[in-house]
């Protein structure tokens, strides 16, 4: 697993950060934000682009594809794997997101308006498209098997690992570097979610504005980053002795048909993808255990996903733990999947669930065990993340504790 959050620059540092109910939410750096009713986001803290790519790729490249290039070359690490011409036609990467390159976008208008359209960069145009993260990872590591990108919006990660889960199923791939990368905390996307009335505008405190499932919650808040795992045929990781973290068991993928941006009452898109998931992993609902939430900090999904989440679980939603890391590292939109499918997993590997802090006042309406404020020490052996994106995507991971 590799990851660059606003929690920190590893999985590590991501990991111990949210365990300690760290907040990696701030002020905007990256634009002047005067004239914007939100000010405050989950930028990157302390992130050297050089350390995984030249000063030439830097230069050229939107920073969503240099996030994922850093959390790839950290997930092949950490699985301890190498890509060569042995295994490369067999070896694929799906990368989703939810905007691309936006801030490349935004800059080269502003380049036509002051220069003209000749000073446009030529890298402006690949650099900017969704597909280049994925691209730019097979050609830095020579995955020459499946390629893709799920755009699902703020499902797009967890299609992404999805998907590539169904690839390596269906044998058509041995190994495969899924996730998201996002990079969008730009003048336009926050002066556009700012008109939706999407974003918190709690800015006075910005560690404590991303509140899920709290009664004084008023929306999401921004973040940055990537989150990219490596899935490998269960024959393949054991005959070269990796690591095994967890399973992937279960995906669930489903549409609401209902609205561009709302969830509609009672989720039932969302309930229904998490019941496709189980299905799909042969479980039960008595079976999981914890689950990450989508969890946004706004009114209606965290009203509407609790409902969902009753709706699948009856009277075991009383005994699930259901939390809310973006409570500490914002709404990483297309990344956001990728993220949250590492703390599930990671939950199952070190038997800790993470927090969900600023859960000061709780919603009457949002009543179930979403452990506050602190981590919990207890082990795990089933975990369930959820997204819920624009457009009614909705896309559920389960993973499992791997038994030989």
């Amino acid at each position: 697993m590799g990851a660059v959050t606003p929690c920190g620059n590893s999985v590590q540092e991501t990991w111990q950060g949210v365990c300690a109910g760290l907040s990696g939410i701030g002020n905007i750096t990256k634009f002047d934000t005067t004239d914007f009713k939100t000010k405050i986001a989950g930028e990157l803290k302390r992130f050297d682009p050089l350390q995984f790519a030249t000063k030439s790729e830097v230069r050229r490249l939107d920073d969503f594809i240099i996030y994922a290039v850093a959390a790839s070359v950290m997930a092949l690490e950490d699985a301890g794997l190498s890509i060569d011409a042995g295994n490369g036609e067999r070896s694929g990467v799906i990368i989703g997101t939810a905007i691309g390159g936006i801030s490349t976008i935004e800059k080269e208008k502003e380049t036509i308006m002051r220069e003209g359209p000749r000073k446009i960069s030529p890298f402006s145009a690949p650099s900017c498209l969704p597909n280049l993260a994925a691209g730019y990872v097979s050609i830095r590591h020579g995955l020459k098997g499946p390629i893709n990108c799920a755009v699902t919006a703020c499902a797009a990660g967890t299609d992404s690992i999805g998907g590539a889960f169904r690839l390596i199923a269906d044998g058509y791939a041995d190994v495969m570097i899924a996730g998201g990368a996002e990079a969008a905390i730009t003048p336009l996307t926050v002066g556009g979610f700012n008109v939706m009335r999407a974003l918190s505008t709690h800015n006075d405190e910005p560690e404590k504005a991303s509140r899920p499932f709290d009664r004084d919650r008023n929306g999401l808040v921004l973040g940055e980053g990537s989150g990219l795992v490596v899935l490998e045929a269960l024959p393949v990781a054991l005959n070269r002795g990796a690591k095994i973290y967890a399973e992937v068991v279960g995906y669930g993928s489903t549409s609401d048909a209902f609205h561009m941006a709302a969830p509609p009452p009672g989720h039932e898109g969302a309930a229904r993808c998490m019941a496709v998931a189980l299905k799909d992993a042969g479980m039960r609902p008595e079976d999981i255990e914890y689950i990450n939430a989508h969890g946004t900090s706004t009114q209606l999904n965290d009203l509407y996903e609790t409902q969902a989440v009753k709706r699948v679980f009856g009277e075991h939603s009383r005994s699930l733990a259901v939390g809310s890391t973006k409570s500490m590292t914002g709404h990483l939109l297309g990344a956001a999947g990728g993220i949250e499918a590492i703390f599930a997993v990671k939950s199952i590997d070190d038997g800790i669930i993470p927090p969900t802090i600023n859960l000061d006042h709780p919603d009457p309406e949002c009543d179930l065990d979403y452990v506050p404020h602190t981590a919990r020490i207890v082990p795990v052996h089933t975990a369930m993340s959820c997204t819920f994106g624009f457009g009614g995507a909705n896309a559920v991971l389960i993973f499992k504790q791997f038994e030989d």
